[in-house]
């Protein structure tokens, strides 16, 4: 069966492709006569126009990018799910890549995004990052770009975050009001700004309670766990006295759980744990596992708001609006006192 095209209903009408084309969409500058006769041959004919054909002409897709470091963690299937719900409303849909946390993935997304096959693009960058010439070329290509969660230094654009600085104080000064005096640190990619937050706000809990920070606290991990079960086994074998863990990353922590398990290190007893962590495990972990909650929902519910405001406008540049979101301190089992 021949498929019906522009160019068909064109050449019999004997008028141009963009006439038609123009008189499909009822445009002001096509006459009504001409409009009636497009739209009876469209209807005999069986024609069905090509959304992915007409997005191309006007420039504009109803498809926004989520780039993302991986989906099977909670946040970001959370942060997800909270840009997929505004996104949605709008009448624009979403299509997710994954990084799996490489520059190198990240620059190839980016570049296929050029040739305007998204009309924005929401991304949380890849622990490898380092630079961002990829991101600043996609700007420069008019596709409006906005960062949650990790953003990348150095590029001005809109971004939605949480409090990590302020979190990560209020996690170590929870393991000191605990009785903790000796705690330690697990990361990844110290490098992301995030992390970075992270760390200072663990520093400025130290200071605050008189306790010294040491670098040989600080384990900077992987995203291998079995990689990231040694490194913590080795951190508690070298340094016994150490009875309280800061997590920052959710994925380390079954690796901690893990290495104080193997070593007879007992949870909340010798040593207590708090993780950043959205997942819902964390309550039926045994024992149950104390948290920082970070809005993901909300986090990606504001950033898609963010960036539709702005295609809404015709805005190419979002501006540098900067949201940051409070988390929460969820407290379970595994910093207990009254341990019996």
């Amino acid at each position: 069966m021949e498929k019906i095209n522009l160019k068909r209903l064109a050449d019999e009408l004997h008028l141009s492709t963009s006439t038609v084309s123009r008189a499909l969409q009822d445009s002001y500058q096509i006459g009504a006569d001409t409009k009636q006769r497009v739209l009876a041959l469209a209807q005999k004919l069986n024609y069905v126009p090509n959304p992915h054909a007409s997005s191309l002409g006007s420039r504009k897709s109803n498809t926004i990018a989520v780039v993302i470091p991986e989906v099977f963690d909670s946040y970001f299937a959370q942060a997800v799910n909270g840009i997929e719900t505004v996104a949605q409303a709008h009448g624009y849909h979403i299509l997710i890549y994954l990084t799996h946390e490489s520059e190198q993935q990240e620059r190839a997304i980016l570049r296929a995004f050029q040739g305007g096959r998204v009309d924005g693009v929401l991304m949380s960058v890849s622990a490898e990052t380092t630079s961002t010439e990829h991101i600043a070329a996609l700007q420069a290509q008019g596709v409006p770009v906005a960062f949650f969660d990790r953003a990348a230094d150095g590029i001005e654009t809109a971004r939605v975050t949480t409090n990590d600085l302020e979190s990560s104080c209020l996690a170590t000064r929870h393991l000191v009001e605990c009785g903790c005096s000796h705690i330690a640190l697990l990361s990844i990619a110290r490098q992301l700004s995030i992390e970075r937050q992270r760390i200072r706000g663990y520093q400025n809990a130290l200071a605050e309670s008189g306790q010294l920070f040491r670098e040989d606290y600080v384990v900077e991990c992987t995203h291998d766990p079995e990689e990231n079960y040694l490194a913590i086994r080795q951190l508690l074998e070298a340094h016994p006295e150490i009875d309280g863990l800061l997590v920052t990353v959710e994925l380390l922590t079954v690796s901690a759980y893990q290495a104080c398990h193997d070593l007879g290190r007992r949870i909340p007893a010798d040593v207590k744990v708090v993780s950043f962590s959205n997942s819902r495990s964390a309550a039926i972990l045994n024992p149950a596992l104390t948290t920082i909650r970070q809005p993901a929902f909300e986090t990606g519910k504001a950033i898609a708001t963010l960036l539709l405001k702005a295609l809404k406008n015709r805005h190419k540049n979002l501006g540098t609006d900067s949201v940051v979101l409070p988390s929460t301190l969820i407290v379970r089992a595994s910093t207990a006192t009254d341990i019996k």
